[in-house]
C-alpha cells in the first residue's frame, strides 16, 4: 500500500542511504568510546547501583 506512495516521492532513495551512515557513524563512535573509555571509569560505573555511601551521607544529614 505505501509502495505506492513512496514511488511518487522524489529523492526518497537518499534516506536509507543518510540513515544507514548516521547509524553506522554513530556506531563506529560508540565503539571507539568502548575500547578508548578509563578502566577505572567502567569499574566506578559498575559499582555505582551498588554503592549506598550517598544513601549513609543523606541519612546522616537527616538525623
Amino acid at each position: 500500500m505505501f509502495k505506492h506512495y513512496f514511488e511518487l516521492i522524489e529523492g526518497i532513495a537518499i534516506w536509507p542511504i543518510i540513515s544507514l551512515t548516521i547509524f553506522f557513524v554513530f556506531f563506529i563512535c560508540v565503539t571507539l568510546w568502548a575500547f578508548s573509555v578509563r578502566k577505572d571509569y567502567i569499574k566506578e560505573m559498575e559499582e555505582l547501583p551498588l554503592d549506598d555511601s550517598e544513601l549513609k551521607d543523606i541519612n546522616a544529614q537527616n538525623v
